[in-house]
């Protein structure tokens, strides 16, 4: 087995460079909003990240090797294995991303790389602490050792996948060419799918290919008629790492506490976030249905007038 360097340790050097020279051009032509301290709260999240990585990764990894054992295929090494990897990687991410905002106990890890109501390359470094113990690595992790990846090329490439999703945090690059828009995700997918806006929520997936956000129907190309808001529906208020880090699994054992039943429990786990049993609360499906109503307001409007205008 070949020793496989570790990208993202590689990469931070030049994540901290980049974001020092995003902060200088943001103050000399204001195309990008730095906020002090939600910045500093961005690099102790990534810094956290790091560390818990360092001490909960074992988790995830000794998973991986004992998976090993049941692979279909011993794939090996092979130049063609690292590229079909990280292809197949990302389909993997695109699927566990997905999962990760419709299913609450995952969103409680995940929404706080959503959290700052800014966006800039400082937010690309917004990361969970505690992602081992939602166990996602078994249920997304495995498929590919399962078929004869080597762990070790995994974790490569997923790590690829991460360095490459740092530069789509930004509001300073516009629109690629459209070749490329039209197969990565770049800087203008990825604000939709940080944007609050009803008609961006849960849009746009992908980590490195936005093919399959086309390919499953979550795409939703950025407009220039409706600037993106940042953040999530209820924004914290705070740049507390603590608090952003344990906000919503502070919310669930809440709302499991006060469950009158096992369903209404398991609800509260792995309903999507805003699920409550007497549908009270507002989701992701909720707003976007009363947008969606609005929106058709004036054509019903247009409808009703018509044979009168006709007349």
């Amino acid at each position: 087995m070949p020793e496989l360097p570790d990208p993202i340790l590689i990469a931070i050097p030049g994540f901290i460079a980049l974001i020092i020279a995003e902060m200088i051009y943001a103050r000399a032509t204001g195309r990008a909003e730095f906020e002090p301290h939600d910045t500093a709260a961005s690099l102790m999240m990534g810094l956290g990240n790091t560390v818990s990585g360092a001490l909960l990764g074992f988790i995830s990894v000794a998973w991986f090797f004992f998976v090993e054992r049941f692979a279909i295929l011993d794939i090996g090494y092979a130049w063609w294995a690292f590229a079909l990897a990280f292809v197949l990687d990302d389909l993997v991410y695109y699927w566990w991303h997905r999962f990760s905002h419709t299913v609450r106990w995952w969103w409680a890890d995940h929404v706080i790389h959503h959290s700052s109501q800014h966006y800039n390359l400082s937010t690309a470094l917004r990361q969970p602490w505690l992602s081992p113990l939602t166990l996602k690595f078994v249920v997304f992790g495995s498929w590919l050792v399962l078929i004869g990846f080597p762990p070790a090329m995994i974790a490569f490439v997923g790590a690829l996948n991460l360095v490459y999703q740092f530069w789509i945090h930004t509001e300073v690059i516009g629109r690629m060419p459209g070749w490329f828009e039209a197969v990565m995700n770049t800087p203008s997918h990825h604000r939709v799918h940080h944007a609050t806006n009803p008609r961006y929520l849960d849009r746009n997936f992908a980590g490195v290919f936005i093919v399959w956000d086309r390919l499953f129907g979550t795409f939703e190309p950025e407009r220039d008629d409706e600037p993106c808001r940042y953040g999530i529906i209820k924004n914290l208020g705070t740049w507390n790492p603590l608090k952003i880090c344990l906000h919503e699994w502070v919310g669930i054992i809440r709302d499991v506490r006060g469950a009158k039943s096992l369903k209404e429990a398991a609800g509260y786990f792995f309903g999507p976030p805003g699920w409550s049993p007497d549908g009270s609360r507002e989701s992701s499906q909720t707003i976007k249905q009363r947008w969606a109503a609005r929106q058709a307001e004036p054509d019903r409007a247009d409808d009703e007038t018509a044979p009168a205008a006709a007349e």
